[in-house]
């Protein structure tokens, strides 16, 4: 089965307390796939410029990405400059969107037979455009952030109501819903048609709502945090890779989901941009599950 995963490609320059790196692969499709890639073939989508590294493009092939729908233009790749003063917020410096303002993904054929798809946290317009194009599918997921909340709230219910899956942090499903109790918020989002609301709360973990099931999952411990960029797109990637491997959506598959998303977020935050992302190995994602595992039994 194959996973369609549509978002943001960059360039980033990222300032953190361990130091800083300039004009680093990253976006939200990027960070997704390569964490997707342990438990299936992704299927990116997105666009860069034709300054974009070939090496970069190299290296996703190498590691089984499919990039038919990577469009290449003329012009520059997006990219965007940031500075973490504290881990769980970072101050935008610069934004260039560059060739990304003019985005409309058009799907390949090999992605609108997908069974499974991942929205990145991009333009609701997007999103729906993509759910317009995409055929019979098993199971649709998206992201978001609260830049589109803010500025795109009833597209972004649109999408919401057409989703399966719904990826979302503390702080922005208190914005999406106005409720403060993460908890009515979740029940409230499910309320517009999800089957699952996934809530991240960064290094404490993430809950799991559905209209009969709840789940909490640790964060895995992270001695040194090196950048937390893409860690949320890490997680879904890792998340909906794991559904894609298995197709199916029960309770049980729900929770190692989500241990394999904790898992992939916790080697995203290991290293600068997707460098640990580009070279872990599936037997070392699945050493830290077992150890997750180990550690909530009781």
């Amino acid at each position: 089965m194959s996973l369609v995963i549509v978002g943001s490609i960059a360039l980033d320059s990222i300032t953190t307390p361990n130091g800083s790196i300039t004009d680093a692969l990253g976006g939200s499709a990027i960070y997704a796939s390569l964490a997707a890639r342990h438990f299936c073939e992704p299927h990116l989508v997105g666009v860069v410029g034709n300054d974009f590294p070939i090496s970069s493009l190299q290296m996703l092939k190498k590691r089984g990405i499919n990039i038919d729908g990577l469009e290449i233009k003329t012009g520059k790749t997006f990219r965007w400059k940031g500075e973490y003063q504290q881990w769980n917020y970072a101050l935008t410096q610069e934004t260039q969107l560059n060739v990304f303002a003019d985005f409309d993904p058009q799907l390949p054929s090999s992605c609108i037979a997908g069974d499974f798809l991942l929205l990145g946290n991009i333009h609701p317009a997007l999103q729906l455009s993509v759910l317009n194009q995409i055929g019979t599918h098993k199971l649709s997921s998206c992201d978001t952030m609260n830049y589109w909340i803010d500025r795109t709230y009833i597209q972004l219910l649109e999408v919401i109501k057409r989703v399966d899956i719904v990826f979302i942090n503390e702080e922005e499903i208190r914005t999406l819903t106005t409720l403060q109790n993460v908890y009515s918020a979740g029940q409230k989002v499910l309320e517009l048609g999800p089957r699952i609301v996934v809530i991240k709360r960064g290094e404490y973990g993430s809950v799991v709502m559905g209209r009969n099931f709840l789940f909490f999952a640790p964060g895995y411990p992270v001695k040194e945090i090196i950048d937390p960029t893409g860690a949320g797109d890490s997680f879904a990637g890792g998340f909906m890779g794991y559904l894609t491997k298995v197709g199916k959506f029960d309770e049980q598959t729900i929770k190692e989901a989500t241990i394999y998303g904790t898992v992939m977020a916790s080697y995203n935050v290991s290293s600068f941009s997707t460098q640990v992302l580009e070279s872990v190995e599936k037997y070392e994602i699945d050493k830290r599950k077992k150890e997750l595992h180990e550690w909530v039994e009781f």
